[in-house]
């Protein structure tokens, strides 16, 4: 099952061939109320036989979107979604723990093992590493662990490397280096999977070497995040980010032409 955790409702897109799946949020306002729900308006099943929840969220500027991942949650632990029949669960959550509702599987204990995909962009590694500091928050109460980073190349330069050296900063490995490929994007136009897609390409073959990775894993950490000053370094010794040149700090505009 994917419970998708973004206010965008893009989760579950490409395995129900559809443009957005309606959101429990929305289904709830519709009704009145979550309560006035059942299990079947939220849940549709997809390709392969995944079954497929969006929590969705308020209007943009309106309320916390991470309301929706709490009431979503919580309706599906009621309703008797979390049956003997799934495999997995992944929750599919915000590229950043920017509030206690969307940092809720990892609070609660719902998910036990956390997957970070990243890029050799700089924002990307920012983004990693905070979500890190969020682990360390919430292993202390309970199971949750960092289980690993995915790579999802950008094409940087040295790109692998980098991710490589930054998962092992943080205690923990690269767990797979996701290549570029065109093959997505085509995928992507007729709503589906590379897999579903054509089933016999190299990136196809790439998510299910990187499915079987997830399976046999067994390098569960509770992260040791970077300090920016740690991260820049990093950064800087792999060319993202140029030195500073402190000389010219609090320097204006005409005191520079003069120098």
């Amino acid at each position: 099952m994917i419970v998708g955790c973004d206010p965008k409702a893009d989760s579950t897109r490409l395995i129900l061939h559809s443009k957005a799946q309606t959101t429990v949020m929305h289904l709830a306002a519709e009704a009145g109320t979550v309560e006035d729900l059942e299990l079947e308006d939220v849940l549709s099943v997809g390709y392969g036989g995944v079954k497929c929840v969006e929590s969705g969220g308020p209007e943009p500027g309106v309320g916390c979107a991470g309301r929706g991942v709490i009431t979503a949650i919580n309706f599906l632990e009621e309703e008797g979604a979390y049956g003997e029949d799934l495999d997995f669960v992944f929750y599919d959550v915000l590229g950043d723990v920017v509030c206690g509702g969307f940092a809720m599987p990892i609070r609660e204990n719902k998910a036990q093992e956390i997957y970070i995909v990243c890029s050799g962009e700089m924002m990307a590694m920012y983004a990693a590493n905070n979500i890190s500091k969020g682990i360390v928050k919430y292993a202390n109460s309970g199971g949750v662990r960092l289980a690993g980073l995915i790579c999802n190349s950008r094409n940087t330069d040295r790109e692998d490397e980098l991710i490589e050296a930054l998962a092992a900063k943080l205690g923990t490995q690269m767990i797979h280096f996701v290549p570029r490929d065109n093959v997505v994007q085509h995928a992507e136009i007729r709503r589906m999977t590379v897999i579903e897609y054509d089933p016999t390409v190299k990136q196809a073959d790439e998510y299910r070497t990187l499915a079987q990775k997830v399976i046999n894993n067994q390098l569960f950490v509770v992260p040791t995040p970077l300090t920016m000053d740690d991260l820049e370094d990093l950064l800087m010794e792999f060319g993202i980010m140029e030195q500073e040149d402190t000389s010219i700090i609090g320097q204006t505009a005409a005191e520079a032409v003069v120098a």
